[in-house]
C-alpha cells in the first residue's frame, strides 16, 4: 500500500516544474483555480463556487467549466514530459453533462496515451457539495509537445 502511494505521487522536480508553470496561467489565477493533486499523468485541479464563474441561471459557468478541464488534461500531459519542453493543447472535445453546481468544481486530467509528439488525456469535472462528487463534465484532448523557441 505504501509503495503504492509513492508511485501516484509525481517526483519533487515534476511538482516544481508544473506549479511554476501554473503559477504563470493568468487565467487560473483570474478564476481563482488551484492544483490539488499532481501524480504521473494525473493532475486534479479546484475551482471554488463564486458569483464571477457563474452563468445567469447560478451554475458554473461551462466557459470556467472547461477551462478548468483542459488545464487539468494539459498539466496531466506536461508530468509526463521531459525537462525543458512545454506543452500545448492541440483540441479538446468536452460534452457538459449535468448542471455544474456544488461549493467548488474539481477538473482530472488522466493521461490515456502518451506519445513522443501527441498525447491523449481523459478530461473530467465534478460538481462537489459537502464531500460528494457528480459529474458534471467529460471529454477527451490532444496535445503536443513543445520545444520552448
Amino acid at each position: 500500500m505504501e509503495q503504492q502511494a509513492r508511485q501516484e505521487q509525481a517526483s519533487p522536480e515534476t511538482e516544481a516544474r508544473v506549479r511554476e508553470s501554473f503559477r504563470r496561467q493568468g487565467l487560473m489565477t483570474h478564476l481563482g483555480a488551484r492544483i490539488t493533486r499532481i501524480a504521473p499523468g494525473r493532475v486534479h485541479i479546484e475551482l471554488p463556487g463564486r458569483p464571477e464563474v457563474t452563468q445567469q441561471h447560478g451554475y458554473f459557468h461551462a466557459g470556467a467549466t472547461s477551462a478548468i478541464a483542459d488545464s487539468a488534461g494539459g498539466y496531466a500531459a506536461f508530468t509526463q514530459f521531459p525537462e525543458g519542453t512545454e506543452v500545448l493543447t492541440v483540441e479538446y472535445k468536452i460534452n457538459l453533462l449535468a448542471p455544474a453546481v456544488g461549493d467548488h468544481l474539481e477538473a482530472v486530467g488522466t493521461v490515456l496515451k502518451a506519445g513522443r509528439t501527441l498525447t491523449v488525456c481523459r478530461l473530467e469535472v465534478f460538481g462537489v457539495r459537502d464531500g460528494r462528487r457528480g459529474l458534471v463534465a467529460s471529454g477527451q484532448q490532444t496535445l503536443i509537445r513543445v520545444n520552448p523557441a
